[in-house]
């Protein structure tokens, strides 16, 4: 029983071993640190759904068994929305999750056009693992604008983030069909 007892210990990466406690620790971390976060749909859903989601996504319909990936994609909103650093992530998932999850966060420092500008530009030189992180998240993204979009957003808002979305897509690696199937899925559902 006590092998079996966790603490915050355990977050290091020493004590932790197969893949499948290795993703297990990454959900554990990122619910963590997007505990207070809720989502801005009408039912404001705990925000750890959507990485939950993303990695789901991946494994199920992208076949995606990449370990860094999935943590990835996992982690990939804990420096752009927490007080998460990239020094804590390398420390507790190594540098190759790390970068990937930087390669994906925007510059908050950056007004909100010239972020949103800055993901249509970066696209083509995305990395693989990020690549499939990003398009995961703007899959995701679509479902849920479409399915059950943020109270305050305009259909105008909606409709203009599927035409960004688009554009961030389209010039994204082309990395995994079944995945980009379901990008063009989601992206049917336009408003």
């Amino acid at each position: 029983m006590a092998d079996r007892v966790r603490n915050d210990a355990d977050l290091k990466l020493g004590s932790v071993t197969t893949p499948s406690a290795q993703l297990l620790k990454a959900i554990q971390f990122a619910a963590l640190k997007h505990r207070d976060q809720r989502r801005k749909d009408m039912e404001a859903s705990p925000y750890i759904n959507h990485p939950i989601a993303l990695a789901t996504l991946l494994a199920t319909t992208g076949g995606v068994d990449d370990l860094v990936v999935l943590q990835a994609a996992i982690l990939h909103d804990t420096i752009e929305d927490t007080q998460t650093t990239y020094e804590e992530l390398v420390a507790g998932f190594g540098q190759e999750v790390a970068d990937v999850v930087l390669e994906v966060t925007d510059d908050k420092n950056l007004q909100k056009h010239e972020r949103k500008q800055k993901q249509i530009e970066s696209a083509p030189h995305k990395s693989e693992a990020a690549a499939l992180v990003k398009l995961a998240d703007k899959t995701c993204n679509l479902r849920d604008i479409a399915e059950s979009p943020p109270q305050e957003w305009s259909l105008q808002r909606r409709r203009e983030y599927f035409d960004w979305a688009r554009k961030v897509v389209d010039g994204l690696p082309k990395v995994n069909e079944a995945m980009e199937k379901a990008f063009e899925e989601a992206w049917q559902r336009k408003p």
